[in-house]
C-alpha cells in the first residue's frame, strides 16, 4: 500500500532516540499518521516540525498498519513564525484542532485548502496574522463537523439584512430589529463573517473568537467531555 500527497504537519511525536510518529493532514487522505524514522536528526528534525507544508507518502505493507512516511518539504512555515508570536498562535491552534476533533483518515478538502492558503498568507507576511480568514477557518471547522452557523437570514424575522447578532443556543443570526429586549443575551456578529472581504478590527477577531469557542466547546468538545486544546486556549488569550 503506498499514497503521495501535499500535506500539512500537525503533530509530531519522539518515537525512541531519533524517530518520530508523524500526523499529517492531507486533501485526498485526511488526518493521517505515519513512522519517520530518523526523522529526529539534525539533518531531518526541520522538516517535521508542525505546520510545514511536505509532499508526503506513506507506504505500509497492509491499510491499517501505522506504515512510513517519507517526505520533500514544499514550504517551511514553522521557522518563518518563530518570531511572530500571533502567527504562531493561529498556526498551532489549527493545527491541535484537528488532531482533537477530525477522525482518520476522512477526506476534508475545504478544509485543507482553506488552511493551506492562510498558511500560506502567514508565510508571506508574518506580521500580519490573518485572525479573520482564520476565524471563518473555524467556522468552516464547524460546519464540517456538522454544527454549521446560519448566517442566512435573521432567525426571527426572516430579513437576510441588518444582521447584527449570533443567538448562543441556535448558531443562527439575529437581525437588530429581531433582537429586542433580547440583544444583552446574543452574540455580537462581526461583519467579516457575512463578508469574505472584510480583515475586521481587534475587538472583532475577539467577537469572532468567542462565537467559535462557544461553539467549540458546547458543540464538539463537550460532547466529549473534553476541554478545547491548549494551543486554542492560549490563542483566546492572546487576544483578551
Amino acid at each position: 500500500m503506498e499514497w503521495e500527497a501535499p500535506a500539512i504537519i500537525l503533530r509530531s511525536e519522539l518515537q525512541g532516540e531519533t524517530s518520530l510518529i508523524v500526523t499529517v493532514f492531507t486533501q485526498t487522505h485526511g488526518v493521517s499518521r505515519g513512522m519517520v524514522k530518523g526523522g529526529n536528526s539534525s539533518r531531518h528534525r526541520s522538516i517535521w516540525q508542525v505546520g510545514n507544508i511536505i509532499m508526503v507518502r506513506w507506504k505500509a505493507r497492509l491499510a491499517e498498519q501505522l506504515g512510513n512516511f517519507t517526505a520533500e518539504p514544499v514550504k517551511i512555515i514553522a521557522a518563518r513564525l518563530l518570531d511572530f508570536p500571533l502567527s504562531l498562535a493561529l498556526m498551532t491552534s489549527s493545527c491541535a484542532l484537528l488532531v482533537s476533533t477530525l477522525p482518520d483518515k476522512e477526506p476534508y478538502p475545504d478544509l485543507f485548502n482553506h488552511l493551506v492558503r492562510l498558511f500560506n498568507a502567514m508565510a508571506v507576511f508574518p506580521n500580519e496574522p490573518p485572525f479573520a480568514d482564520y476565524i471563518r477557518w473555524e467556522v468552516l471547522l464547524l460546519e464540517q463537523l456538522g454544527y454549521g452557523l446560519d448566517l442566512t437570514q435573521c432567525t426571527v424575522t426572516g430579513r437576510k439584512t441588518d444582521l447584527k447578532f449570533l443567538s448562543p443556543r441556535t448558531g443562527k443570526a439575529v437581525s437588530e430589529e429581531g433582537a429586542g429586549e433580547w440583544k444583552s443575551r446574543l452574540f455580537i456578529l462581526p461583519s467579516f463573517l457575512l463578508n469574505d472581504h472584510e480583515s475586521g478590527t481587534l475587538e472583532q477577531w475577539k467577537q469572532g473568537l468567542l462565537i467559535t469557542t462557544h461553539f467549540l466547546e458546547k458543540a464538539v468538545f463537550g460532547s466529549f467531555h473534553r476541554d478545547l486544546p491548549a494551543a486554542r486556549k492560549r490563542l483566546l488569550e492572546k487576544l483578551s
